[in-house]
């Protein structure tokens, strides 16, 4: 039986992530991707985090990502947009290598892929002599991630022998996704050799492109992605368990795929795909002055000494 569509009755008392009861509605959303439901966006406005209400249960999360369009979970090639994906994400695979290789100081060793989907950077590290290791809940692309590209996946922390230890550990677009960031980066920090290094990729909706399509931004992506984080709260959520941040780095691609996929929503024709563009070469123009205002962002960090 389909549920009752949630009303602003529902509202959050406190933030689920910082516990702050100083929260706000900043606008309602929409699943453009799949079942078209609505779903509210709130802020903890000290933090600049944004989190998804209501949030689905990890039983009840799994139908919406049901469709052959999640490219992460399917691969598919359909549709012009998901073709230049493909394209781009071949670019984006070598440059994660390069970056991994130059901040982690090693051409080689223990790897954890922490959310591998169907295992296509993972594929590339083991190519290149890593020893990588893929965890993957969800059971489609974990199938296609073994089958497909010949990769040892595990659906949770869990089925890790407790005393594995990483040097690099990367979440690519991932802890948008999962529904405790606090208690997943404490285990991943323990999952963390010493002098380990930790990847993780988020949308930033301080960006030019989020202010731009507001609540047609995909990279809201509601309701998979259950928390929308800005600098200042990845850099809070991070140091509150531990680890130091490095670096970031910019995502350049991500602009313009965010920004394709919004035109998408809008239901823009052929003009929304020059308009993409143009807002996406803006936002990073914007980006380039500003790391901080990238559409994406990668945080690099380690384990603070003791």
């Amino acid at each position: 039986m389909k549920k009752e569509a949630a009303t602003i009755s529902d509202q959050p008392a406190s933030c689920p992530l910082t516990g702050s009861s100083s929260i706000h509605k900043v606008m309602d959303l929409k699943d453009y991707s799949v079942t078209g439901e609505p779903f509210f966006l709130f802020e903890n406005p000290e933090m600049g985090l944004r989190f998804t209400w209501p949030v689905p249960s990890a039983d009840e999360i799994s139908r919406f990502y049901e469709s052959e369009n999640y490219i992460s979970h399917s691969d598919t090639r359909k549709g012009l947009i998901n073709k230049l994906y493909g394209i781009a994400r071949n670019y984006t695979l070598r440059f994660k290598r390069r970056l991994i290789v130059s901040a982690s100081g090693r051409k080689s060793s223990e790897l954890l892929d922490f959310g591998c989907g169907t295992g296509a950077f993972a594929e590339l590290m083991q190519r290149s002599g890593w020893n990588v290791t893929g965890l993957e809940p969800d059971n489609e692309a974990r199938v296609l991630a073994e089958n497909i590209n010949n990769l040892d996946v595990v659906k949770n922390l869990s089925e890790i022998d407790s005393e594995s230890r990483f040097d690099v550990i990367t979440l690519w677009h991932v802890l948008e996704h999962v529904h405790n960031p606090d208690e997943t980066i404490a285990a991943l920090k323990d999952k963390l050799k010493e002098g380990g290094t930790i990847f993780i990729a988020v949308p930033n909706h301080r960006s030019y492109d989020a202010e731009f399509y507001k609540n047609y931004w995909a990279a809201w992506d509601v309701p998979r992605h259950l928390y929308h984080f800005s600098p200042k709260s990845m850099h809070w959520l991070l140091n509150n368990n531990g680890l130091r941040v490095l670096k970031t780095e910019r995502m350049w691609l991500d602009s313009f795929y965010v920004s394709l996929l919004s035109e998408k929503y809008q239901e823009s024709g052929i003009a929304g795909y020059f308009r993409a563009f143009a807002k996406g070469f803006i936002s990073n123009s914007k980006a380039f002055a500003d790391k901080e205002k990238c559409s994406s962002l990668i945080y690099i960090a380690q384990k603070k000494n003791r």
